[in-house]
């Protein structure tokens, strides 16, 4: 993508079962790597978690949603108010790409690109299983991302949960059945 201006906040399915979401942040690409691999900064727009910062490391990462905005809100219907991931490295460029696995899918990478002042955050979640996977993780992705770009631009974010609810409504039209 070459012009930023045209950046879309919305996630696009690069294959058919890969989502593909990017997000133009305040940099350096220092600042926003710590984000993705320093647990208390990663616990504010995602989850906490330690990480050792070596290929095949495992670590567990810890959500609470409901956290991320202040006051702490009420969850949907089916969301515990706590969820644990183990997960694991599987590729390391500091500070330019993270790979870990994810769940039962292929994978989640985050790749950092330097704009001038700004950074380029490029996320791919790769083989989604199916469908309702691909609406819960495309909501949930842009949600945590754009609590992200609010963090980063020194605001506070948004509600996590009404936004996620809203979104994946948007992404069911968006994403073919």
């Amino acid at each position: 993508m070459t012009d930023l201006a045209s950046l879309d906040s919305y996630g696009v399915l690069a294959e058919p079962a890969t989502l593909t979401i990017q997000r133009l942040l305040p940099g350096p690409v220092e600042r926003i790597w710590a984000y993705l691999t320093e647990s208390e900064l990663r616990r504010k727009w995602l989850a906490s978690g330690h990480m050792d910062m070596k290929v095949g490391a495992p670590f567990e990462l810890v959500w609470r949603n409901g956290e991320l905005t202040d006051p702490p809100e009420p969850r949907p219907p089916g969301f515990p108010e706590e969820h644990r991931m183990q997960s694991q490295i599987t590729e390391l460029d500091p500070p330019y790409k993270l790979a870990i696995a994810w769940g039962n899918t292929g994978g989640v990478s985050f790749e950092l690109e330097p704009q001038g002042e700004k950074v380029l955050l490029t996320v791919i979640h790769r083989r989604l299983p199916d469908r309702g996977t691909m609406l819960n993780v495309s909501a949930g992705w842009h949600m945590h991302l754009d609590v992200l770009a609010t963090i980063a631009a020194g605001q506070q974010p948004k509600s996590f949960w009404k936004g996620w609810e809203r979104l994946k409504g948007e992404y069911d039209r968006r994403i073919p059945a």
